[in-house]
């Protein structure tokens, strides 16, 4: 029973892999990436290039900023100003211990994956519908349970997507708070002869000794992000891994992460800049771009619950081929819903 026991425990893990072309009318991935909010980290590996071009380089570097405030009391996210100044639409969502969701007095509903004793609730309050209702006895009750009754401050991430010539900033927005601006980090690299698996844009599922499978490449592509080494010698006691077959070495590779808070609207710009790097003739047969989201993030992609106690992951990738063809891949770790 033990053993069983354990089992059940074990973090469980879902990958959802599809493919589909850029041209086509029904293609989901503007959506899939405009919906998935909180991104940490951006990689994205060209083979055959030893240099980016500097368009691409550009929408690299600024790919920022993002700010950091300490101990921000949370009543400032429902105030009439933040909402007009910052917020077009949108949700907050508290993700609250039982104790802490008791104490505010406001209305959720357990986590979805609570189990049979609730230890977690969520609290979902649409701030547009707020803003509107500024007299209401909801506004009250919630601004009552966030000054008043159960005070919280956290420390935030924020970052804003302007969408037309605001002045306001965030720096002096929150200037009586302590609030830094930041830059992602961003790392460039290239990778010389660099084993890579063959892939078929028609196959996800791989043919044998002609390509390799979706999941393959997925598992290759975290070794190559982490600097695994690949050539499985046998007194390598740290991995045994190798690149799966067929494959191919290509004499150079660029190798680009950018990490930080990246909002949607950054990456859906890289993701439309690498669509078109196939316009012109290239030795590459494809292209990959790949996203990683917060750990602790309360969702996952648009309002899908999401747990980080038993994994946290929850990430996406694009396999962009010469042809407009593309596979997503899009994982998610225990606590969390299928990807959509």
């Amino acid at each position: 029973m033990a053993t069983l026991r354990r089992l059940r425990e074990a973090p469980r893990h879902l990958l959802v892999c599809e493919k589909s072309n850029f041209g086509n009318h029904k293609s989901r991935h503007r959506h899939l990436v405009q919906t998935h909010y909180y991104n940490y980290r951006v990689s994205f590996l060209i083979p055959e290039c030893g240099i980016l071009s500097e368009e691409l380089k550009n929408l690299v570097m600024n790919a920022g900023p993002y700010y950091f405030v300490n101990n921000l009391p949370l009543h400032e996210l429902i105030t009439p100003e933040f909402i007009s100044t910052f917020i077009k639409k949108g949700k907050l969502i508290l993700s609250l211990d039982k104790d802490t969701y008791e104490e505010t007095g406001l209305q959720g509903h357990p986590s979805q994956f609570s189990g049979r004793k609730i230890m977690k609730f969520i609290v979902s309050i649409d701030l547009m519908e707020l803003s509107l209702n500024l007299d209401s006895k909801k506004y009250e009750r919630i601004s009552w349970s966030f000054k008043e009754k159960k005070p919280l401050k956290f420390d935030f991430l924020l970052a804003w997507h302007k969408t037309g010539s605001e002045e306001s900033t965030m720096m002096s927005y929150f200037s009586k708070y302590q609030i830094q601006e930041h830059q992602p980090k961003v790392a460039l690299s290239t990778l010389r002869d660099l084993q890579c698996p063959v892939l078929q844009s028609s196959e996800l599922e791989g043919t044998p000794e002609v390509s390799c499978r979706a999941l393959e490449l997925f598992d290759w592509l975290g070794a190559v992000f982490s600097n695994v080494d690949l050539n499985n010698e046998p007194n390598n006691f740290i991995s045994t891994y190798c690149c799966p077959e067929p494959s191919t070495v290509v004499a150079k590779a660029y190798l680009c992460t950018i990490t930080g808070f990246i909002l949607p609207e950054k990456i859906c710009l890289l993701l439309e800049h690498l669509c078109h790097y196939f316009d012109e003739p290239k030795l590459a047969p494809w292209v990959t771009l790949s996203v990683q989201g917060f750990a602790d993030s309360p969702v996952s992609w648009e309002k899908n619950e999401h747990g980080f106690r038993k994994g946290g992951e929850h990430l996406y990738n694009f396999v962009i081929f010469n042809n407009q063809d593309y596979w997503l891949q899009m994982a998610v770790g225990a606590n969390d819903h299928c990807p959509p």
